[in-house]
């Protein structure tokens, strides 16, 4: 045992804002996602979007030094009193669990509220043994789960080292996959559109076109060049969608987006569509790292083909233009495969403290484990992006 080492202290810290701001964000790398920043948290919880009254209670670890007090680590911890706003859907779970009498819920969730990206989701400083760190709080998390006779510990869009980290001490890990579009070395849109097969490209050009007939222009706003005006245009587009789903629950508030445009506009990504003057429709993107991440869309008036050219064919020829190498556009959605948007493998590991409904869902994550393989595979052999032409070097 080496005794000049520091000892660490795991502690639960009920919100965001009682952890100092750069001692959180000195625990992000370079390109960790603007997700897991200080102030992305804080305006989500300071806003009421997530929050104990949305079912989204704040408890986020840290791993102190002692006697220094250093944070070396930490996760965005959530105490969750249903299953929604994760996009790694666990309600089959929570109804087998009901029907053998089994309380599923409250659970424990470390993750990034409202957010499908892959990403950290536990933050450690650099230069410390982040294997170790991760399994240290992967230890806190199983005990907090025990202790407090909770169902389980669902760590969701994990890195692969974290799921390797925690895999040993029993979490289950969890396969899935979303739709991403990678910018290889196109200089124009229509580099773009030549590498597509011949129907795919007919298609877009097709329903690009269609916005000129509609009478339909589609601006992009990026960072300082976002007016301040946009963004509570932007939380009634929010909203828009949200009324016209009946599963719809509106988690983000209006203070979310005052906060965010007072503290994170440099990472906004804002596409209006027009009518004239009138906006009618919009998406709210992120980008960091040269990764573009769509999160929210919206429409106050139903237009033909207004959804493809908002949130993938304005996003797609916006990271041409500004170098960024991979879109994020959200979860689901084959209508993303048919545009270019190729199947990339995503990953949860989940700790299940009732061995009977441990070993049901072992059962499941096997079935479905296989399933989400063969697409992947299959998606991306069937892609929609033909083969690059071979360089002078491979012809010769």
């Amino acid at each position: 045992m080496n005794d000049s080492a520091p000892r660490l202290e795991v502690a639960i810290i009920e919100g965001i804002d009682k952890i100092p701001r750069a001692a959180w964000d000195a625990l992000l790398a370079p390109d960790d996602s603007p997700f897991v920043e200080w102030d992305w948290l804080y305006a989500m919880e300071h806003s009421g979007s997530a929050a104990r009254d949305t079912g989204w209670a704040p408890y986020h670890l840290v791993v102190r030094e002692a006697p220094r007090k250093r944070i070396v680590a930490a996760a965005p911890l959530y105490l969750k009193t249903h299953s929604m706003g994760e996009f790694v859907f666990d309600h089959g779970w929570a109804d087998a669990a009901e029907r053998a009498g089994i309380g599923y819920f409250p659970k424990i969730l470390v993750g990034v509220p409202f957010t499908p990206h892959t990403g950290r989701r536990f933050l450690t400083a650099p230069g410390v043994d982040r294997a170790g760190l991760i399994n240290l709080l992967g230890l806190a998390l199983t005990s907090i789960c025990e202790d407090n006779k909770l169902s389980s510990v669902h760590v969701n869009f994990c890195q692969p080292d974290e799921a390797a980290a925690l895999a040993p001490i029993g979490f289950m890990e969890r396969l899935g996959y979303q739709y991403h579009w990678h910018n290889a070395g196109f200089a124009t849109f229509d580099d773009y559109l030549n590498r597509l097969k011949h129907k795919r490209r007919t298609a877009v050009r097709h329903e690009r076109a269609a916005m000129d007939e509609q009478g339909v222009h589609i601006r992009v706003m990026a960072g300082e060049e976002i007016p301040d005006r946009m963004f509570p245009e932007m939380y009634r587009i929010y909203c828009s969608t949200i009324e016209k789903l009946y599963w719809g629950r509106r988690y983000l508030t209006e203070d979310f987006f005052d906060l965010i445009r007072k503290s994170f506009k440099r990472n906004m990504i804002f596409i209006g569509a027009y009518a004239g003057r009138e906006l009618i429709a919009g998406a709210v993107n992120l980008a960091k790292a040269n990764v573009m991440y769509g999160r929210y869309w919206g429409c106050f008036r139903e237009v033909r083909f207004l959804h493809f050219n908002v949130c993938y064919y304005a996003g797609i020829e916006h990271s041409i233009l500004s170098g960024i190498q991979r879109y994020e556009p959200g979860a689901g959605g084959e209508y993303k495969w048919l545009r270019g948007f190729d199947p990339a493998l995503t990953r949860s590991i989940h700790y299940v403290s009732n061995p009977d409904l441990k070993r049901a869902i072992a059962g499941f994550l096997k079935r479905e484990r296989h399933e989400v393989e063969r697409w992947i595979v299959a998606g991306k052999e069937r892609s929609q992006l033909k083969p690059p032409p071979p360089s002078d070097q491979e012809i010769e």
